[in-house]
């Protein structure tokens, strides 16, 4: 089916954040109560259609800054051959993982075989382990969850979090966090040309329990625990008393 049109009506909630006073989270319940969930493998066509075996990954992973790059490169030295098509066979250097883009902006390095670019540390599928981030497979052999292994951008997505600086009427100010859908504008003007996305597409609505629950983990390490105890009890009421203009249009098939 095709994907829903990027403007429809949204329900939202703000609340203080409970854990930093200087904080007002502001969070998307019609995203976080629908049904999306990452099909990757299961039929995820590719951002690009002649990339289809390679998700979202195809233009490698943008750092969110020198920790996330730092926090990486530890994991990249765990890798071995066994987790790695791509390994290079020997002590692992920067330059086999890292490059800079056109606007000097450091991300995991793309990788072309047989015409086919994507992330360096994307396995193909004639891998043993079968198409997927290499990091990812070793989270789950070090027994960790893979936000902790991966990316900053490769765990978030299609969650997107945003700060705005609000004053007050009063003179007061405060920091909104924003934690919503990271829907094809998320990528820039580019992402109006992707060939297929997921959030949007009601071929990826068919988790059997919605966002906020199926994404706890990462909820958690983007908003802190306290504030995601108090979005589960407005996530809850939302979906004991939602409309159906509350629904995410993707999800009512």
């Amino acid at each position: 089916m095709p994907e829903v049109d990027l403007v429809f009506p949204r329900a939202w909630v703000e609340f203080a954040n409970p854990a930093d006073d200087s904080e007002v989270m502001r969070c998307d319940l019609t995203w976080l109560t629908s049904r999306y969930r990452c099909v990757f493998g299961e039929g995820c066509q590719g951002i690009y259609e002649t990339s289809p075996d390679t998700g979202c990954c195809t233009l490698g992973a943008h750092f969110a800054d020198k920790d996330d790059e730092k926090r990486v490169a530890g994991f990249v030295g765990m890798l071995d051959e066994t987790l790695w098509q791509f390994h290079p066979g020997r002590m692992v250097k920067t330059k086999d993982w890292v490059e800079t883009d056109d606007e000097g902006d450091r991300k995991t390095r793309v990788h072309e075989v047989d015409g086919q670019s994507a992330c360096v540390f994307h396995n193909r599928t004639d891998f043993h382990l079968g198409a997927g981030c290499a990091l990812h497979a070793l989270a789950y052999v070090l027994e960790k969850n893979p936000l902790e292994t991966k990316p900053d951008v490769c765990w978030q997505l299609p969650i997107r979090r945003t700060f705005r600086e609000v004053e007050r009427t009063d003179g007061t100010t405060y920091t909104e966090v924003s934690i919503g859908e990271y829907d094809r504008r998320g990528w820039g003007p580019g992402g109006h040309d992707l060939d297929w996305y997921c959030s949007g597409n009601t071929e990826a609505h068919v988790a059997p329990d919605p966002v906020y629950l199926t994404h706890e983990a990462e909820l958690v390490e983007l908003m802190g625990r306290a504030a995601y105890d108090e979005l589960v009890g407005h996530c809850d009421a939302h979906v004991r008393s939602r409309s159906a203009l509350a629904i995410h249009p993707a999800s009512r098939s």
